[in-house]
């Protein structure tokens, strides 16, 4: 999707903090952390949300919840984190664009706060 800033993101178009990439998922560190760790995971291929999901995006999805505990780890977020994906505009959703929020360093009340 041409004017999707996590596309852009994703594929190096527009400089971030990249934590993690390979050839299917970029992650890199939100741009308003609302917690000492916080970093976004995105599909390279543009998915706008759950609820686009396609049985094609099964070993997508998987690939990116096997990778979150070891990006995690590396993080030193071994005492735990939280993962989020908001999904539609009573979801919260602000990005069209699948991603999931991975945060910890702290405990994580909710809501935040």
């Amino acid at each position: 999707m041409g004017d999707c800033i996590f596309c852009k993101l994703a594929c190096g178009e527009i400089p971030t903090d990249m934590v993690y990439e390979d050839e299917k998922i970029a992650v890199f560190r939100d741009a308003a952390p609302q917690a000492p760790v916080h970093m976004l995971m995105v599909p390279k291929a543009h998915v706008d949300s759950l609820d686009e999901l396609k049985d094609e995006h099964a070993e997508l999805m998987g690939h990116m919840m096997l990778k979150i505990k070891e990006i995690a780890a590396k993080e030193g977020l071994g005492n735990g984190y939280r993962c989020v994906i908001n999904t539609g505009e009573d979801g919260q959703q602000t990005v069209k664009h699948l991603h999931i929020h991975i945060m910890g360093g702290r405990s994580m009340q909710w809501p935040p706060g």
